[in-house]
């Protein structure tokens, strides 16, 4: 499998049908997976967690100012023990991993997947994040690589632009400010040639910062993608680019 960098959007993506063809088309494309292991930018935390593993574990509804009928949604995943075994396998001794036994997946992570595996049969973990810092993260991820080989889809699920407080009445209308355009032209770069020390120095290299990341946990999930990689070094392929309310939604796979 190869591991994804997802930009998740928002509720309001169920109203948006060239952003679902476009999900649900790249995850057709994709082997399937036999289970899927998501670190969500919604989910930061002090120590290495594992959200609850039972089946039908209750959705987090950490949005605000939606229709109602987001706050019914549902996602009825199976039993994800087997896969917290697994992942807690991969650990090194001395680095422990909690689960939280009544948590369940946030928007970050069930919104995508929601689009990607609308009949929710494959067993899902969400994996906080303990640390923003990227050598972190990207240790994280190599830790989860040997996964990929048996058919667990690593995913880090943030947005490549994600400036919510300077939302202006002209990107709610369809306009792309040139800090969100600037940034994601940037990352685009730097991710065709691989360059992973460039990405790290996001906030002193990129343009439109700090706007296009006023705080970094929609962009750094990214590097637990390229951890979990082969080789984070290598040039990844692009399956969704374009803009929603003036954000780019860049996504990719890394193999």
């Amino acid at each position: 499998m190869p591991s994804l960098y997802i930009s998740h959007g928002a509720p309001p993506l169920f109203d948006d049908e060239h952003w679902m063809r476009e999900l649900f088309g790249w995850a057709q494309a994709l082997p399937r997976p036999r289970s899927i292991l998501i670190v969500s930018a919604h989910w930061e935390s002090e120590s290495l967690t594992l959200s609850a593993p039972a089946a039908h574990t209750p959705l987090v509804y950490d949005f605000g100012g939606f229709d109602r009928r987001y706050y019914t949604m549902t996602y009825d995943t199976p039993d994800a023990s087997a896969l917290a075994r697994r992942v807690a396998g991969t650990m090194p001794d001395g680095v422990p991993l909690h689960q939280h036994r009544s948590r369940g997946l946030d928007h970050g992570a069930w919104v995508p997947l929601k689009v990607m595996y609308p009949l929710a049969d494959i067993p899902v973990l969400q994996l906080s994040m303990p640390t923003q810092d990227p050598d972190g993260l990207l240790a994280i991820g190599a830790r989860l690589r040997s996964l990929r080989e048996e058919g667990v889809l690593v995913i880090g699920s943030g947005f490549m632009t994600h400036g919510l407080p300077f939302i202006t009445r002209e990107m709610l209308a369809g306009a792309v400010p040139s800090w969100s355009s600037d940034f994601d032209a940037w990352a685009a770069d730097a991710l065709a040639r691989g360059d992973v020390d460039e990405l790290a120095a996001y906030r002193s290299k990129a343009p439109g910062m700090p706007y296009a990341h006023p705080t970094a946990d929609h962009f750094i999930p990214l590097f637990v993608t390229l951890g979990a990689a082969t080789r984070a070094d290598r040039a990844v392929e692009t399956a969704v680019d374009g803009y929603a309310i003036g954000f780019s939604k860049r996504s990719f796979q890394a193999a």
